[in-house]
């Protein structure tokens, strides 16, 4: 496998338009890319930006987020008409989550208006949902989000330490699977779920919270690479 595959990408959990927009400038000084975790306040704890109040959002757009792309993560109850919004603003990739949808004709319908949107589709996945609700959705994705902590919402809670086996079974069931891990990333972890098959690494605290964001940024890129060799 190539080392090049490998992607971090730096997470926001925005409080604001305007604090979405400062660390989009930070991080694009090293990174091409944002992860954007939107929270209802229903399907996880707390709500973020652009949420007003529980399962309300307001009007927004990306006109703030230079110098990277928008990678938008729904943890949502609601996620087909936020994420076709997001999709039509500009964001490069919507992922939403599998959970969040009544059926499978409701999760594809989802995915293709995203799609004709103008954005690359996924699907996350929390961390005790069975592996076989992915099944049926994985020729409609470009990627599978996989959380790697027990519960979500906000960043800093701590990383499940069996998840490189669980993310060790979804590549081995579908190698040419393009797998994300959200969750605990951090210099102790990156390699072995590297190892385990992951390709990208939604980072948050472990880059947000350094004082030197680009260096730790860097780090954890070079771990990851480096078992690839």
């Amino acid at each position: 496998m190539n080392a090049g595959l490998i992607e971090v990408i730096p997470t926001c959990v925005p409080r604001s338009a305007e604090e979405l927009a400062n660390y989009a400038r930070t991080i694009s000084a090293f990174s091409s890319a944002i992860h954007i975790d939107i929270v209802d306040g229903l399907f996880a704890p707390l709500h973020t930006w652009p949420y007003t109040e529980h399962g309300v959002f307001g009007g927004f757009d990306l006109s703030g987020v230079t110098g990277v792309t928008a990678e938008i993560h729904l943890m949502v109850e609601e996620p087909l008409d936020i994420g076709t919004r997001f999709a039509s603003a500009g964001a490069h990739r919507v992922i939403g989550h599998v959970e969040a949808f009544e059926d499978e004709d409701h999760a594809h319908s989802a995915l293709r208006a995203w799609r004709h949107s103008g954005a690359e589709v996924g699907l996350g996945v929390l961390f005790d949902t069975p592996l076989e609700v992915l099944e049926h959705h994985l020729l409609t994705l470009d990627v599978v989000q996989m959380m790697t902590i027990p519960t979500i919402g906000r960043q800093g809670i701590p990383y499940d330490e069996s998840a490189p086996s669980r993310v060790g079974e979804l590549h081995a069931r579908y190698p040419e699977l393009l797998l994300s891990v959200d969750g605990g990333v951090s210099e102790k972890n990156i390699g072995e779920l590297a190892k385990a098959g992951a390709r990208r690494f939604c980072a948050g605290s472990a880059i947000a919270k350094a004082s030197d964001p680009k260096a730790a940024y860097e780090k954890l890129k070079g771990l990851a690479e480096e078992v690839l060799l």
